[in-house]
C-alpha cells in the first residue's frame, strides 16, 4: 500500500503526460503481482467496492475528532481523502501496513459493519499519505489527472506492445490482471479472452484549427481540404458509441471500451446484425430529428431503463463506420470503401434505431465554414472532415480525420457565487455560477444560468481566488457568494456550445459545456448581458 500511495501522490503532483507515464512504468516494473494489478485496476476504475461511501467515511472520522473541527476543515480543504487524511488522529502501537491487494479482496467480501471496522483498522495503521490513498482508493475518486485511457498506454509501453493490443482484450481480463502482466514481460503467450462482440479501439480526430488558433485567419490552407481528398460530415451532440453484434452476443461500448449494453435495451433490440459498426448515441426527437442532448443524459448512468423512459427518450444510433462485417474486417480499407459498404449493409439492416450519417456536401472550405456555424440543426456540432483514402487506425494519428466544431456562443455574465475545487485546486475558489440581469417586478436582477470551472490560465486562477476572498459578502457551506450588484462585481465572458430549457434551472435554461472564456476585469457589471440574449439562442 505504501508504494501504491507514493505512486497515487506522485501522478497528483506531476503535470506531464510523459513523466506521468513513465512513473506508472516504473511502478509496474517494480511492484510484484497482484499489487501492480490491482494498481492498474484501480487506474482504470475497474475497482468497485459497493459498500464503502463517502458517509460511511465522514461517520467514522466524526467519531474521531469533533464535528465542528470536522466541518470547518472540510470547508477549507475542499476533498474529503484529503481532510479525513490530515486530521485522523495517529495511534501508536497500530497495526501493521496492509498490502494494496489485501485491502480490496476483503472489502469486496466483507459487510458493511465489516467495512466500516477494516477501514477504521487500517487508518490507524497508515501515515498521512497512505490513508489519503485508502480513501481514494475505496471511494473510487481518483481524480489525479489519470485517465483509464492513460494507465493502459503505461502497461502497453511497459510491455512494448501497441495500446490497440491491449484494448482489445480488455473486457476479456479481470483484476489483478497476472496473465496480462506475464504477456507483458514476455513469460507467456498474449492472453486470448473468449469474449463475443469484442471491442475494437477507436479512430480520433484533431481540431482542425489548434486552440492557439483560433483567432488567426491563415491558420488553414483552403487548398488542402478539397471534395477529392476529404469527405464532410456532421457531428452530432451525443455520446460516441461503438455497437457490436456476434452470434447471440450484443454489445454497446462507449468510445472508451465502457459498457453500456443494459442502458439502451431499444438499440440492442434492434442490431439483427453480424457486424461491428462506429457512430452516435442519439435520442430521437417527436418531429422524427435529433433530440437536444439534455434528452439523452437523462438515459444514461442508468442501472435499469424503463418501457415508460424508452417511449419519451427513444435511442437510436446515426453510423458513420463499418469495421467489421461478418469474418472480413475493414479496418485497413480505405474510407471510400468502408463507407460504400456501410451504405449497403445499411440498405439491409434498416431500422429506425439504426440509420445513416449523411454526407455533407461542399464546393470549397468557405461554403463549408459557413455550413459549420449554420447547420440545419441546433444539435450538430459542427463538421468531421475525413480523408477518402484514411484506413480506420486506433488511437488520433495525426492527418486523417479532423474536427471543425462551430465557434462557440459567448455572453457576458456576473460571478455569484464560488467553490473551492478538488485535488490540486483543494486551496482555491475555482468553481463559479454566473448568471444574467433579468427584470423581476420592475426591478434589475441577476439569475443564475450556468457554472464554470475551467477555461482560466493558472494565473487567472491565482486572480479569480483573490477576488473571491476579498469580496465576500456571505457563506453558505463551502460556498462563497460574492459581491454583485448594479455597481461592483466581476464579469465573467463565458463560452459555451448551446442551450436548452431546462424547467429544473430557475431561468429555465441549461447551457452546454459552459467554460470561462475571458475575465472581463474592464466591463462594468450593468453592461452584463440580459436573460433575453440568451433566450432568443434557444431552439
Amino acid at each position: 500500500m505504501e508504494a501504491f500511495a507514493i505512486l497515487l501522490e506522485q501522478l497528483l503532483l506531476t503535470p506531464s503526460r510523459n513523466r506521468k507515464l513513465g512513473l506508472m512504468q516504473d511502478f509496474f516494473a517494480r511492484q510484484p503481482d497482484p499489487e501492480r494489478g490491482w494498481a492498474l485496476a484501480a487506474l482504470t476504475s475497474e475497482v468497485d467496492i459497493p459498500g464503502v461511501k463517502a458517509g460511511l467515511i465522514r461517520s467514522l472520522v466524526e467519531q474521531k475528532v469533533d464535528h465542528e473541527l470536522f466541518r470547518l476543515s472540510y470547508d477549507y480543504v475542499g476533498d474529503l481523502a484529503e481532510t479525513v487524511s490530515l486530521i485522523w488522529p495517529a495511534q501508536r502501537g497500530a497495526n501493521r501496513v496492509p498490502e494494496l491487494g489485501e485491502i480490496v479482496e476483503q472489502l469486496r467480501t466483507a459487510t458493511k459493519a465489516e467495512n466500516a471496522k477494516l477501514i477504521e483498522r487500517w487508518l490507524d495503521a497508515l501515515d498521512p499519505r497512505g490513508r489519503w490513498a485508502l480513501l481514494k482508493l475505496v471511494t473510487g475518486g481518483l481524480r489525479i489527472g489519470v485517465s483509464s485511457r492513460l494507465a493502459k498506454v503505461a502497461a502497453a509501453q511497459f510491455g512494448t506492445v501497441e495500446p490497440a493490443e491491449i484494448e482489445e482484450i480488455w473486457h476479456g481480463l479481470e483484476p489483478p490482471y497476472e496473465s496480462l502482466f506475464a504477456w507483458l514481460e514476455g513469460k507467456a503467450d498474449k492472453p486470448a479472452p473468449d469474449i463475443m462482440a469484442p471491442f475494437r479501439p477507436v479512430m480520433l480526430a484533431h481540431p482542425l484549427v489548434a486552440k492557439k488558433d483560433r483567432n488567426n485567419p491563415d491558420a488553414i490552407d483552403p487548398d488542402l481540404i478539397t471534395q477529392a481528398a476529404y469527405a464532410a460530415e456532421w457531428k452530432y451532440d451525443g455520446i460516441r458509441v461503438q455497437i457490436v453484434s456476434e452470434g447471440d452476443t450484443r454489445r454497446i461500448y462507449t468510445r472508451t471500451g465502457d459498457d453500456i449494453s443494459h442502458t439502451f435495451p431499444d438499440v440492442l433490440a434492434a442490431m439483427d446484425f453480424d457486424a461491428a459498426l462506429d457512430g452516435e448515441l442519439l435520442i430521437r426527437a417527436p418531429d422524427g430529428g435529433v433530440a437536444p442532448f439534455n434528452e439523452l443524459q437523462q438515459r444514461l448512468n442508468r442501472k435499469t431503463v424503463s418501457k415508460k423512459q424508452m417511449d419519451a427518450r427513444p435511442a437510436f444510433v446515426r453510423v458513420y463506420d463499418l469495421l467489421i462485417e461478418g469474418d472480413d474486417d475493414l479496418r485497413a480499407q480505405t474510407f471510400k470503401d468502408r463507407r460504400a459498404r456501410l451504405e449497403a449493409f445499411l440498405d439491409k439492416t434498416s431500422s429506425e434505431r439504426i440509420d445513416l450519417s449523411p454526407l455533407v456536401p461542399f464546393d470549397d472550405i468557405l461554403a463549408l465554414e459557413t455550413a459549420r456555424n449554420a447547420p440545419p440543426a441546433p444539435e450538430i456540432e459542427g463538421i468531421m472532415l475525413k480523408r477518402w483514402d484514411s484506413t480506420y487506425q486506433a488511437g488520433r494519428p495525426k492527418g486523417p480525420w479532423f474536427k471543425w466544431k462551430r465557434d462557440p456562443f459567448l455572453v457576458d455574465a456576473v460571478m455569484l457565487y464560488a467553490q473551492r475545487g478538488h485535488g490540486k485546486r483543494s486551496s482555491f475558489y475555482s468553481d463559479f455560477t454566473f448568471g444574467v440581469w433579468r427584470e423581476v417586478d420592475g426591478e434589475d436582477q441577476l439569475t443564475p444560468v450556468g457554472k464554470a470551472y475551467f477555461g482560466f490560465t493558472d494565473e487567472e486562477l491565482k486572480q479569480l481566488d483573490k477576488f473571491v476572498r476579498g469580496n465576500t459578502v456571505e457563506r453558505y457551506g463551502p460556498v462563497c457568494a460574492v459581491t454583485a450588484t448594479k455597481d461592483a462585481g466581476l464579469v465573467l465572458e463565458v463560452a459555451f456550445e448551446g442551450l436548452q430549457r431546462s424547467p429544473r434551472h430557475k431561468s429555465g435554461i441549461a447551457m452546454r459545456f459552459p467554460r470561462i472564456n475571458r475575465v472581463r476585469w474592464d466591463k462594468p457589471t450593468a453592461e452584463a448581458d440580459r436573460i433575453e440574449a440568451l433566450e432568443a439562442l434557444l431552439p
